[in-house]
């Protein structure tokens, strides 16, 4: 028999015969991505597994009491689960407090869904892609609940950007406290949300976060799980807690670290769908395979990864093709790299007087000074806009943007996904969103360079995805 017993509001306990705790602990343990190279691993300190049950303490995640359920079943052990039950709340219950808020704007079909669903589980991941309104969703969960909730979001611009929704959503009701450096985490008495990033917060003692009713973590992707686990283990005394993500594959954090910290898994909508319905713009995927001579394909044949980079990023036709490309767009062009120096900068010099706007980020560039292109770009019709991905892949509003630009590999489902994102905002006059997805081949014989790899890696994202897109191959000299 396995009883599951409400521990806090982070873990739950688990009483069974000391064999079952053994199986648990194999069933809820597995591999840190890159233990091998980590020194305790080397050093026989750690076997590289983390485990999530406690054979000790017997307690385990509260989010896997389904997974304990499962695990149950398939072993035909007796299960009882003595934790809380769903939260009774009804679609129309939820549409009566939705109105009664009198916000600025009313909520998509699967928006409220995902909200009633947060609400009758209390805690919950919910899966949703860019430009999907996740910060409505969050926005509504504040309000029902009522009480100081803790937002939490990976970068300083998107605490901007969230103070700037809520203020939007709530007509400017609300007292909203963004932390961000140098910022006091001392919260007024009247103040109902807290809005910060992990690396604000996470050296906060646990008696911090016991003034939170609800906690709300936008991109739960971002989060490595050291950073997670240190802030979340931490909440013991806050009941509501909701994870929002595009995708859960390519995840920092391991999945089932993940759901023990907020919940099973809950599709909410697909981009198709939003497409389809035109809550965002139609995307049009032109896949430009640049095709090099012989001779430095049979020379790329002997290169370790980082020397492919290192060529690819460096190679003057290349980067003049990019140039030319964007000069040769209309509507504002986002060019996404990933090497601040050896490619960003290149790029960004290479476009100056060309005769349109050129802006230019990276993860050097002040927040405050991000925040300005921002808008800046959201007011004109044919300016280039060159980032580095990790700067301007995530979160953002971009709804004017029209052609992205992928400028450097990735086969990282989360980047590919996050940087489309910024261009299927809708905004005026916008019909469609194209990106240029710009890919290498340097294969030789029978051997695939890496990048290429990488390409077919994203090929198959967009199929994932139901993503249409055409292929073109365009030769390229040395």
């Amino acid at each position: 028999m396995v009883t599951v017993k409400r521990y806090n509001e982070v873990y739950s306990k688990i009483d069974c015969e000391p064999s079952i705790a053994m199986e648990l602990s194999e069933k809820f343990s597995f591999y840190v991505n890159g233990y091998r190279y980590m020194p305790a691993y080397r050093n026989r300190i750690w076997n590289g597994k983390i485990n999530l049950f406690n054979r000790q303490t017997r307690l385990i995640y509260s989010g896997l009491v389904e997974e304990i359920e499962k695990f149950c079943k398939e072993r035909d052990y007796e299960f009882i689960n003595e934790t809380s039950v769903d939260h009774e709340y009804s679609l129309h219950e939820a549409v009566r407090d939705i109105k009664n808020m009198e916000l600025s704007k009313d909520p998509r079909d699967y928006q409220l869904e995902a909200y009633t669903h947060a609400i009758r589980k209390s805690k919950a991941l919910l899966l949703s892609p860019t430009a999907s309104g996740k910060s409505l969703i969050i926005y509504m969960l504040i309000r029902y609940y009522g009480e100081r909730t803790l937002v939490i979001v990976p970068t300083i611009n998107l605490v901007k950007q969230a103070v700037k929704h809520f203020n939007s959503y709530g007509n400017g009701i609300d007292d909203i406290h963004a932390i961000t450096a140098g910022i006091t985490k001392q919260i007024n008495i009247h103040t109902n949300i807290v809005i910060t990033t992990w690396q604000s917060i996470y050296k906060q003692p646990k008696e911090w976060f016991d003034q939170f009713k609800a906690v709300m973590v936008d991109e739960v992707h971002h989060a490595k799980a050291k950073s997670l686990t240190g802030i979340m283990e931490k909440t013991v005394n806050t009941k509501y807690k909701f994870g929002f993500t595009g995708t859960l594959d390519d995840i920092q954090t391991h999945i089932m670290v993940i759901t023990g910290l907020f919940g099973p898994v809950k599709k909410i909508v697909s981009s198709a769908q939003l497409m389809k319905e035109g809550h965002i713009a139609p995307l049009k995927i032109k896949a430009i395979l640049l095709e090099y001579p012989e001779h430095v394909k049979r020379l790329a044949g002997t290169y370790k990864y980082s020397d492919e980079i290192d060529y690819i990023v460096g190679n003057k036709a290349r980067n003049r093709f990019i140039k030319n490309l964007a000069l040769s767009l209309k509507g504002n062009t986002l060019i996404l790299f990933q090497f601040v120096d050896k490619h960003g900068k290149v790029l960004h010099d290479s476009l100056k007087n060309c005769g349109k706007n050129v802006y230019y980020a990276s993860g050097e560039t002040d927040g405050d000074l991000r925040e300005e292109i921002r808008n800046i770009i959201s007011k004109e019709d044919n300016c280039i806009f060159v980032a580095s991905s990790g700067t301007f892949s995530t979160g953002a509003d971009m709804p004017r943007i029209n052609n992205v630009i992928f400028a450097s590999p990735t086969k990282s489902k989360i980047k590919v996904l996050q940087s489309i994102g910024r261009g299927l905002r809708n905004s005026p006059g916008k019909e469609h969103c194209t990106l240029y997805d710009i890919a290498d081949d340097l294969s030789w014989k029978k051997h695939q360079n890496y990048t290429l790899i990488h390409f077919l890696a994203r090929m198959k994202i967009y199929a994932e995805e139901r993503f249409v897109y055409k292929l073109y191959r365009v030769k390229i000299k040395a």
